[in-house]
């Protein structure tokens, strides 16, 4: 199996074949913990639970890579990505479910410091915010926050996909900079 294209083993894990998903999970895993541990602000818990939940989807679906669209690694870090974001929807609706109920044992576990802590970062990120142009707070509020891929923000904003990446870009770049400004 270790010779086989990535290509390959996902042709062979679309049949089932468990030895191809064991490769890719022995090619990729660590790539895939990374990114995920930094989606997940270093929790270890969340990220051991969603990168097992990454390979589980390329077990558990019909995903469908094509070598013509871009390389294989960066198909895997946006079907980890999208898991992530549905996590994290997940995980969101439930703890406003609970928070419906009246469990205020949520509420509880906050402290007093790490919500000022949560409101300061707030507040840098809403400063920081006000450096992008209208065009770039979109693109970043539905590429991260709302979860929409690149070509589907290229079709809302009726853009070139080009476009819609250097814009992004550009405007990650106008976050770097200020927050780095900042924090000196």
């Amino acid at each position: 199996m270790n010779r086989k294209s990535d290509r390959e083993l996902m042709e062979l894990v679309n049949q089932k074949q468990r030895a191809a998903l064991e490769e890719i999970y022995c090619r990729y895993t660590k790539l895939v913990h990374h990114f995920v541990f930094k989606l997940c602000n270093g929790n270890p818990e969340k990220t051991k639970e969603i990168s097992q939940l990454v390979f589980l989807k390329l077990w558990t679906t019909d995903s469908r890579y094509d070598e013509a669209k871009g390389s294989f690694v960066n198909w895997l870090l946006t079907v980890a990505r999208n898991v992530c974001i549905d996590y994290f929807r997940q995980e969101h609706a439930h703890t406003r479910s609970k928070q419906a109920a009246g469990d205020d044992r949520l509420l509880e576990q906050a402290t007093v410091s790490d919500e000022i802590e949560r409101l300061i970062d707030k507040n840098d990120m809403i400063q920081a915010k006000k450096c992008l142009t209208a065009a770039q707070l979109r693109t970043i509020n539905l590429f991260y926050w709302k979860g929409y891929t690149l070509a589907e923000i290229s079709l809302i904003e009726e853009a070139p996909l080009g476009t819609i990446k250097s814009r992004l870009h550009q405007s990650l770049i106008k976050l770097r900079r200020h927050m780095e400004k900042n924090d000196r």
